[in-house]
């Protein structure tokens, strides 16, 4: 039998969110549902194999200073970017949305140390904050805001995964911009994005006028991306001071998952190329300009 997540066809998930949206409730009752879940980062193996996959091939430097975009459900990351070298590091998201089980930051110890990687002792800490001061990680929760408190060039490393499409579209230049400035001249980048909606994986969303999508009651409700096409987001990368280092399209459609009559007025200028594209990744590094 399918996950509960992939029966519920696009148009009632967007239904169910809308409603559910509403309700006084905070993050950490939604996350209990598949639906409102932020990804898989609170699984110790899995959040080792993202941050892996992000840092292979490349060449930090001893002592680097990450930045995760968009940490989610849990900072993992922070323990492993220590583990592995790191000096110390920012999380960086638009609300509180990590679990704060101390039980589970030890549980990511424990899997480090099967791995070779010893962090220092968390035995005894008592709460997140202390856990994260042990390695050196403050993690930050007012989104752009939070990216303005840290330093210009201070950074070495900035990754994120499946969070740059949910940037708001109106913030999405000015987060790129400060991504930019707080990276070090030798610095890199890592982002792996994800084009489909995060309705159906489809490309649902497009369905929509942006007077309509980008109204804060739908920004809010737990299904949005920004839409920013393939073609579009390499072009911002350019004009906020990156250059592509490297460019890999990680899956497409071979046709298109929707009618073009189904599509708003403001996506049907777009190739079938540029539409097709899914998901991708890219590394950036700093422009001399």
């Amino acid at each position: 039998m399918a996950p509960l997540k992939l029966q519920i066809p696009w148009w009632a998930k967007l239904s169910i969110k809308l409603m559910l949206a509403r309700l006084p409730l905070g993050y950490s009752a939604w996350r209990r549902l598949p639906i409102f879940k932020h990804g898989f980062m609170a699984s110790p193996e899995y959040a080792y194999r993202i941050f892996e996959k992000h840092i292979s091939g490349l060449d930090l430097p001893s002592g680097f200073v990450s930045l995760e975009l968009g940490p989610g459900d849990s900072l993992f990351s922070a323990l492993i970017s220590y583990g592995l070298g790191g000096r110390s590091s920012y999380l960086v998201d638009t609300g509180a949305y990590a679990i704060e089980d101390i039980d589970a930051y030890q549980a990511m110890a424990d899997f480090l140390l099967t791995q070779g990687i010893p962090l220092p002792n968390i035995d005894n800490s008592n709460c997140l904050e202390q856990t994260l001061n042990t390695v050196s990680a403050k993690y930050l929760t007012d989104g752009i805001n939070s990216l303005r408190t840290i330093p210009s060039a201070s950074v070495d490393f900035v990754w994120s995964n499946a969070v740059l499409e949910h940037v708001r579209r109106h913030d999405f230049r000015a987060v790129m911009q400060e991504l930019r400035r707080i990276l070090k001249p030798n610095g890199i980048c890592s982002h792996e994005i994800d084009l489909r909606d995060h309705l159906g994986s489809g490309l649902n969303n497009l369905r929509f006028s942006s007077s309509f999508w980008e109204q804060n009651w739908m920004a809010t409700s737990g299904f949005y991306t920004n839409r920013i096409r393939y073609s579009e987001m390499i072009k911002i990368f350019n004009k906020t001071g990156f250059v592509l280092k490297e460019n890999i399209i990680l899956s497409r459609w071979d046709v298109l998952p929707i009618s073009r009559n189904r599509l708003s007025s403001e996506f049907r200028n777009f190739s079938d190329e540029d539409l097709k594209i899914a998901t991708f990744s890219v590394v950036l590094e700093p422009s001399d300009g």
